[in-house]
C-alpha cells in the first residue's frame, strides 16, 4: 500500500489498474483556477461544491492532481485511464481529492 500523508492533501486511488498518489499543490490550484475561470480559491471552492462536474471537469481535476504528486501523464493518458466503478469511481475519487484539499464535504 502506497504511503500517502492526508494532512498535506494527498490521497491515493487505483486509476490505469495501479494506485496512484494525486495530490492538488499550489501550482495545481492555480491552474483549476485558470482553467475553471475562478478569481480565486473561495471562487473555486465555490465552484466545486455545486456537486455538478462534468466528466471535463473529472478528467481536469484528476490531470492535475496526479501532476500534483508528481506524475508526468499527458492529458490525454489520463483520460484513457479507467477507475474502478466507471463514472462514479471517477466521481469518488474527485470527491476524496477535494475533500483532502479542501476539508468539508469537497
Amino acid at each position: 500500500m502506497m504511503l500517502i500523508n492526508r494532512k498535506r492533501g494527498e490521497i491515493a486511488a487505483d486509476l490505469g489498474g495501479k494506485e496512484r498518489a494525486l495530490c492538488l499543490t499550489l501550482g495545481a490550484l492555480a491552474e483549476l483556477e485558470a482553467h475553471f475561470g475562478a478569481d480565486d480559491l473561495t471562487a473555486l471552492t465555490q465552484r466545486f461544491s455545486t456537486g455538478r462536474l462534468s466528466a471535463d471537469d473529472l478528467l481536469t481535476i484528476i490531470h492535475a492532481g496526479l501532476k500534483g504528486a508528481g506524475h508526468t501523464f499527458t492529458r490525454d493518458e489520463v483520460a484513457e485511464m479507467q477507475a474502478q466503478g466507471g463514472a462514479a469511481g471517477y466521481a469518488r475519487i474527485v470527491s476524496d481529492l477535494l475533500q483532502a484539499t479542501f476539508g468539508g464535504d469537497g
